[in-house]
């Protein structure tokens, strides 16, 4: 990073010993970035969230929207970088500016607090926390069984930073065609959903109706709750889904999809919006 510069790299290239069987070599590897990203409102600080560096604005518009904070994309008129910190903080402290009228409800500002990486709940006091109210999901829309299938390898392909460091996680929205509309990558699975969602909130498209959304590794509670909140009417997983996230899709009117590899896959919740014939 430059002096003052706000873009921070998303990778770095670092020395490693390789060990291939009995030989030893010398060399570098690239590693993914993980950095703290504080959110600050006025002269409150709001939350940090871990995260790789990149499309950080779009993830704060996501994060604000997903956890409750605001109502909609129009609650958030502008995100900027504070200038007003130490060197080595530039780049990771974001300022947020809302519509007038709009608060922040205070209470879930606090037990929102120090989101990790690894996990949109990790750190909250209870789940009644992260439950955030959104309508249910009424949403006709089908998915052929050959395109579902055709998803991952997608995902894959479009994964420029993973390609390079094998370290983080990747969020695409597709539409019912398999169109890719949007991917983004990052150390969390719940951060890259954020920035997908981030990006349609400032381009005025949530809700989401009509698209899937796929993730790499497990689909936990907090990803079907982001996608929920979206209007997200399918959500598909390399990996496994959780109880609760089961429990959640159901509720809530979703198809999760899970284990999505090769031609195989499992269906847990909305099976009616898969056409398999």
């Amino acid at each position: 990073m430059t002096a003052r510069s706000f873009e921070r790299d998303d990778h770095v290239s670092l020395p490693v010993d390789h060990h291939r069987g009995d030989a030893i070599t010398s060399g570098a590897d690239d590693v993914v970035v993980e950095e703290p990203l504080e959110v600050r409102h006025g002269d409150r600080s709001l939350l940090v969230t871990m995260r790789t560096p990149g499309h950080d604005f779009d993830l704060v518009r996501g994060l604000l929207f997903t956890e409750g904070l605001v109502d909609g994309g129009a609650d958030v008129t502008a995100v900027g970088w504070c200038r007003d910190v130490p060197e080595e903080a530039v780049g990771n402290v974001v300022t947020v500016a809302l519509r007038e009228g709009v608060t922040l409800d205070e209470e879930r500002t606090v037990r929102v607090g120090l989101v990790s990486s690894g996990c949109g709940v990790c750190g909250k006091t209870t789940l009644e926390a992260v439950a955030v109210t959104a309508p249910l999901i009424d949403d006709s829309v089908s998915i052929a069984r050959d395109v579902l299938v055709s998803l991952p390898d997608q995902l894959r392909r479009h994964q420029a930073v993973f390609a390079r460091t094998g370290g983080l996680h990747a969020a695409a929205l597709f539409d019912r065609t398999g169109k890719l509309l949007a991917l983004r990558e990052d150390v969390g699975r719940h951060n890259a959903v954020d920035k997908v969602i981030g990006e349609a909130l400032r381009f005025g498209r949530v809700p989401l109706h009509g698209t899937l959304l796929m993730v790499s590794g497990r689909a936990g509670f907090e990803i079907v709750q982001k996608a929920r909140r979206a209007q997200i009417p399918i959500v598909c997983s390399v990996s496994a889904p959780s109880s609760l996230a089961v429990d959640l899709a159901r509720t809530g009117g979703q198809t999760l999809v899970g284990f999505l590899r090769g031609d195989d896959f499992n269906v847990y919740t909305g099976a009616a919006r898969i056409v398999t014939g």
